[in-house]
């Protein structure tokens, strides 16, 4: 199976604040990462807040480099995090969709193709030529996410965007990400919904303090979910 990531010995440590800055120390944001992502495969990160879900993401995006490590990525990167993460405010969603597909190297021609397949999968109606700032939260996420899985990366990094909208968008968005598997393109998914990821995920990562903690299985790895917020919480 084609591996399409590599993460080798990954580490990432933050500055401590000001009051802190005569101890010439930082804080562990993660460390020692060692994970692979093969071609078709989802693989799911999770973990309590703080345990570097988040900030692993973001690495693998490129925004962040690593102190040390090395992430090898094979094709094209999409980052689907947060309500608006990468959209101009004031531009219309139509726009936005063109700003997208260009940083993600397609042609105008390529997404002329995709625009109306991208409004409709958004539900945006009459929306989709207003601007982006006038957008509700949850409008702001459908386009979000049809945006980034219409141009089909070969390598998609999703945080915390599919448990929003209704529940008739969330299985659809559900859907169009298993298709964009079957394409062959992989996904690495963040999420607290425990539920959601034991049902669309192939591996399951656990991150704990900065660390992995366990990566396999999805029922192994909610195993060993439960065992640290439960020894926590005695």
């Amino acid at each position: 199976m084609r591996t399409v990531l590599r993460c080798e010995d990954v580490t990432l440590s933050y500055p401590l604040p000001k009051r802190f800055q005569k101890l010439d120390a930082t804080a562990a944001g993660i460390s020692d990462i060692n994970f692979e992502l093969h071609e078709g495969e989802v693989l799911g990160i999770i973990g309590k807040n703080g345990s570097g879900k988040s900030t692993l993401l973001k690495l693998l995006a490129g925004i962040f480099p690593p102190d040390s490590g090395t992430i090898a990525l094979r094709g094209s990167v999409s980052l689907l995090a947060g309500v608006g993460v990468g959209f101009n405010g004031e531009l219309t969603g139509r726009e936005n969709c063109y700003l997208y597909g260009a940083l993600m190297g397609r042609t105008t021609a390529q997404i002329d193709g995709l625009i109306d397949e991208i409004r409709a999968f958004s539900e945006l109606e009459h929306f989709f030529d207003r601007p982006f700032r006038m957008y509700s939260a949850g409008m702001k996420s459908r386009l979000g996410i049809s945006v980034a899985t219409a141009f089909q990366p070969e390598i998609l990094l999703i945080d915390e965007v599919l448990g929003v909208g209704d529940a008739s968008f969330r299985e659809r968005s559900k859907r169009r990400v298993r298709d964009l598997i079957d394409g062959s393109g992989s996904v690495v998914i963040v999420s607290h919904s425990l539920s959601l990821m034991s049902g669309i995920c192939d591996r399951i990562m656990l991150m704990h303090e900065g660390k992995c903690a366990f990566i396999g299985a999805p029922e192994e790895a909610l195993q060993a979910y439960n065992q640290i917020t439960s020894l926590e919480a005695d």
